[in-house]
């Protein structure tokens, strides 16, 4: 099919590529941030999360809020403080599918050609 075509139909992987997710996955200290959350396997305080990168708290308080309204990560309050916890199940699910669906999009290789 023409890529004029293809944009006219619908499929699975339409769905699944959530602009918010990636866009929110994009950034370098985001990145960082849900690397250090997943690492400790654990919630942690946005106080401890500025330990892992260099940046001042309000600026890792509003990454990990891009995060959580994307889905990727849950928070809870206790008192003043804020834990957040990455959303293991959502992120897995989420990628699987996509990684489904890409696959379900590439080109059948035909026999005896290389």
């Amino acid at each position: 099919m023409k890529p004029e075509e293809v944009s006219q139909c619908c499929g699975p992987i339409d769905d699944l590529l959530d602009a918010e997710l990636f866009k929110s996955l994009g950034e370098p200290t985001r990145l960082k941030l849900l690397s250090c959350l997943a690492k400790c396997g654990r919630p942690c305080s946005v106080t401890e999360l500025t330990e892992c990168c260099a940046v001042d708290i309000s600026v890792v308080s509003r990454h990990l809020a891009v995060l959580e309204k994307a889905g990727v990560l849950t928070s809870t309050k206790e008192g003043r403080t804020v834990y957040y916890t990455v959303r293991y199940r959502h992120l897995i699910e989420a990628f699987r599918a996509l990684a489904k669906a890409i696959e379900g999009c590439r080109p059948k290789r035909r026999t005896g050609n290389p």
